[in-house]
């Protein structure tokens, strides 16, 4: 990672340079958009920019909350999130996009409950971990948690948001296993959750045709493909050094969502191979930082804060893979944000709120003792 640097340090910087970056791109990849559909080239720019403040005040606000807090109202948090992901639901209440019911619009912008149910998910597992690690060779703990997570998966399926369930099993999966859960559970458990993605797949015929559109992008260019394949053009065009900030073609109407989810393709084909390496390193830099943080609340006794760091960085990790992994057809097309890059504002208020809490276990984290032993063994010591 960074050495000279403190991993609190590491994770503001990355962090900043993130948001800072992804404004740029929100701004070049929608005011042509704006301009033609609402005849405001700054409209998105500028609602994003107040997203920003909000989020980055907020974050600030709760980088001064006492790590126990989260702890303490863990259950709350997680009651909140799936009250959320209840209302949207509700006719009436939620409001439906592209075929998707996942907001609920309030007077100057739509919060997505599914990125605070995540948050939720997060700081109850985290606290019931470090309640319960020795007994999670019992099969009744294990239970409780994945019956949690069964009634997120299927509040989000009804909306439906399979990008958002998928990001919510890899966390549960893998802070489970740095608890100290059997291999063979993992195992079991991971074909389990196959078996249910390929009958989710195959009883779907949107999500088959995103399938099948994925795996031969150019066969369906002018239907199921075609975000794909206007994204593989904008990495194309973009080369090495890119076309230039402003300059992106695939953005004139020509790619869907181009300041949302395939911002990416936007920083491709605008920075080239130059962007595409910049953004991935500086979500390895974030994701790095949060390890460290985890490691040293790990070392220093902190079960609940050294669960809740590896677990935000399995968030902020498999999210931004999973977005770069779409724009790039390494996987099929989700609905899935680039953290504190995209454009939304209940992603980046979420994310930030997360950052915050991050650098308050990194505070209580920067006298930690370091002792050489795995994520595995550091726990269960």
């Amino acid at each position: 990672m960074l050495p000279f640097l403190s991993s609190r340090q590491q994770l503001l910087l990355s962090a900043a340079l993130l948001v800072v970056t992804g404004f740029l791109l929100v701004t070049s990849a929608s005011i042509h958009f704006a301009d033609t559909k609402l005849h405001n080239p700054f409209y998105f720019s500028l609602r994003h920019g107040v997203f920003v403040l909000v989020a980055v005040t907020v974050g600030v606000f709760v980088a001064r909350v006492p790590v126990e807090m989260w702890q303490r109202f863990s259950p709350l948090l997680l009651v909140a999130g799936i009250l959320g992901l209840v209302l949207v639901l509700i006719p009436g209440i939620g409001r439906e996009v592209n075929g998707s019911q996942r907001w609920i619009p309030l007077v100057l912008f739509n919060v997505q409950p599914s990125e605070f149910a995540k948050l939720g998910m997060l700081a109850f597992l985290a606290d019931y971990l470090a309640r319960r690690r020795d007994a999670l060779v019992d099969p009744v703990t294990v239970l409780k948690p994945l019956g949690v997570l069964g009634v997120l998966l299927v509040l989000l399926l009804l909306e439906p948001d399979m990008g958002t369930s998928m990001v919510i099993v890899a966390m549960v999966f893998a802070m489970l296993f740095l608890a100290g859960m059997p291999w063979k559970w993992v195992a079991g458990l991971g074909a389990i959750g196959a078996a249910g993605i390929v009958a989710l797949v195959v009883t779907q015929p949107y999500r088959m045709a995103r399938l099948t559109s994925f795996l031969d992008p150019w066969q369906h260019q002018f239907d199921s493909g075609y975000q794909l394949v206007q994204s593989l053009i904008a990495f194309g065009r973009g080369e090495v050094i890119g076309v230039g900030l402003g300059n992106s073609v695939q953005k004139l109407f020509y790619l869907p969502e181009a300041h949302t989810d395939f911002v990416f393709a936007v920083a491709a084909e605008e920075f080239g191979l130059f962007g595409v390496i910049t953004l991935v390193t500086l979500f390895v830099l974030l994701v790095g930082a949060v390890l460290r943080i985890a490691r040293d609340r790990a070392e220093a006794g902190d079960a609940f804060g050294a669960y809740f760091a590896w677990g935000a960085a399995v968030l902020f990790g498999v999210q931004a893979f999973i977005n770069m992994g779409v724009n790039m057809g390494l996987m099929p097309t989700k609905g899935l944000t680039l953290p504190l890059v995209s454009y939304g504002g209940s992603s980046l208020l979420a994310n930030c709120v997360l950052l915050g809490a991050l650098w308050q276990l990194g505070a209580a984290a920067s006298g930690a003792t370091r002792i050489a032993r795995t994520p595995r063994q550091v726990v269960a010591a």
